[in-house]
């Protein structure tokens, strides 16, 4: 694995509950990609506290393959913030 694909539940003002949002990190070190997102979550909005609807504040989606790395250009040590909908790009090209 080159990366890995994280979910950070971010509090966003106007929203009621944290809102789920996904980033690309290209660490190949699992804690360092988490660590990396959750800073990079905090430009958006505060990181939850606590699990949110039985998902925890962050977890690991899955390790992104090389060939899914090399597609779509993650260099390493960047993070790519994904949005808050499911990303199937990164998840598709897995093998």
């Amino acid at each position: 694995m080159s990366g890995w694909l994280i979910g950070v539940m971010i509090e966003l003002a106007g929203e009621p509950a944290p809102v789920r949002h996904f980033f690309a990190v290209g660490h190949e070190d699992r804690n360092k990609a988490e660590w990396t997102a959750i800073d990079r979550a905090m430009l958006i909005g505060g990181v939850a506290t606590s699990p949110v609807k039985g998902l925890e504040p962050v977890h690991v989606i899955g390790p992104l393959a090389p060939r899914t790395v090399k597609t779509l250009a993650l260099k390493p040590g960047e993070v790519r913030p994904l949005g808050w909908k499911w990303p199937r790009r990164w998840l598709a090209l897995a093998e």
